[in-house]
């Protein structure tokens, strides 16, 4: 028996190590459910597959084409297997998982810690090995992992035993914990996923409270309570992220109808500088120039992906302005200056008041204006729309 068991640990030792290094720097990619919730299908996919290669995302990085919730049939199969929805999905997945490979995607689905989806589908509570191993037939590269129907279960316990039956089926596949940050997963989800949600769902408004649902605004709220900062330093909820293990603060609305495109750019500027996941919600085949422009964008993307990992932090808060912060590689940083208010206003940097961090005298990069502005020696200064941001990249100077 022991033999057995040193045996056991060795095999799922060798498989985690297989499992590293999926996600060095923030998966990147499109989600359904912000946009169409159960109107999906097989076609719409297809599209929007093709419409990421047609409008850059593709190559620009947006790589995991996630199918959301409802993708499934409403029963298992006689053998107790989960199925495609025979209507929406009549190819299947492993077909749909090949045409998306074909076109240099990743396949990713959705599953449910509970004995029910969120939508009432089947969940993988008591089959989960089963179902990790009918995911891994499928060709299938990402799990976003839900938590509804879980009764009273052990999060850490249920997303362990998927993280289990996922080594045992052997595909490497990047595991989305999405309990919502209840149990505070980035104490302990390190060794378990790749993500963890630190909060509930978003919605595409600023600074909404819908059913469950909150305002980017209220959500980056929220990750600054959890991140605490002392000192300067990022010490909270951000000391537990980094390459192939992320924070998630959820999708991404840039782009949906709730948001004036000043609202997108800042949402979307933060969450690069919260190194978050970065899954498009937005139609992707009928958004306008100006949001594909912004999803695409190669400077602020570098932002996002930057190898150092570190996750931002809010060094500063006034009424009417916020300041948002992050470490990059090199000794570099990413600033934000957000404009809270709900008018236009001038907003400035004063670079030599508490900057001591930074580490001397930088160079100061306008990301959305394409310029460089100067250095932190003179305050920095721009006019910004209510709930836009000014995105800047400080580069220190060569002594």
């Amino acid at each position: 028996m022991r033999n057995l068991l040193v045996a056991l640990c060795l095999v799922t030792s060798a498989f985690a190590q297989k499992f590293e290094g999926l996600v060095k720097t923030p998966p990147m990619g499109f989600n359904t459910w912000n946009t169409f919730a159960s109107n999906i299908d097989e076609f719409m996919i297809k599209e929007t597959a093709d419409a990421m290669i047609k409008n850059g995302m593709r190559d620009a990085g947006y790589v995991y084409i996630v199918l959301d919730d409802t993708w499934s049939a409403m029963e298992r199969d006689k053998d107790g297997n989960l199925q495609a929805h025979p209507v929406k999905f009549p190819s299947g997945m492993k077909a749909l998982g090949d045409y998306l490979h074909a076109r240099g995607f990743k396949f990713g689905i959705y599953g449910c810690a509970g004995k029910k989806t969120c939508a009432g589908y089947p969940g993988s509570w008591g089959h989960e090995f089963q179902d990790a191993k009918k995911f891994a037939e499928w060709g299938v590269d990402y799990l976003k992992y839900d938590w509804c129907q879980s009764g009273d279960a052990n999060a850490k316990d249920a997303y362990t035993r998927m993280r289990d039956a996922i080594y045992a089926a052997g595909r490497p596949i990047v595991f989305s914990i999405c309990e919502w940050g209840n149990s505070k997963p980035w104490e302990w989800a390190k060794d378990v996923g790749h993500l963890w949600r630190t909060t509930g769902d978003i919605t595409d408004c600023y600074d909404c409270t819908q059913r469950w649902e909150r305002g980017w605004k209220v959500i980056l709220d929220l990750q600054h309570s959890l991140v605490q900062p002392a000192d300067g330093q990022n010490n909270g909820i951000g000391a537990f992220a980094g390459p192939d293990h992320w924070n998630d603060p959820d999708m991404l609305e840039a782009g949906n109808e709730g948001l004036s495109f000043a609202e997108s750019r800042a949402h979307f500027s933060l969450w690069c500088i919260l190194a978050a996941p970065l899954m498009a919600g937005n139609d992707v085949r009928k958004m306008t120039p100006e949001i594909n422009a912004l999803l695409i964008d190669r400077e602020a993307l570098a932002v996002n992906q930057d190898s150092l990992g570190k996750q931002g932090w809010r060094f500063r808060a006034e009424k009417g302005r916020e300041i948002w912060v992050r470490e990059l590689a090199g000794g570099e940083w990413a600033v934000a200056l957000l404009n809270s208010g709900d008018e236009a206003a001038d907003l400035e940097i004063d670079f030599g008041h508490g900057w001591w961090f930074i580490g001397g005298e930088c160079t100061v990069r306008d990301i959305w204006d394409k310029q460089d502005v100067g250095t932190t020696a003179k305050v920095f200064k721009k006019h910004l729309a209510s709930h836009d941001v000014a995105f800047l990249r400080l580069k220190p100077l060569k002594k």
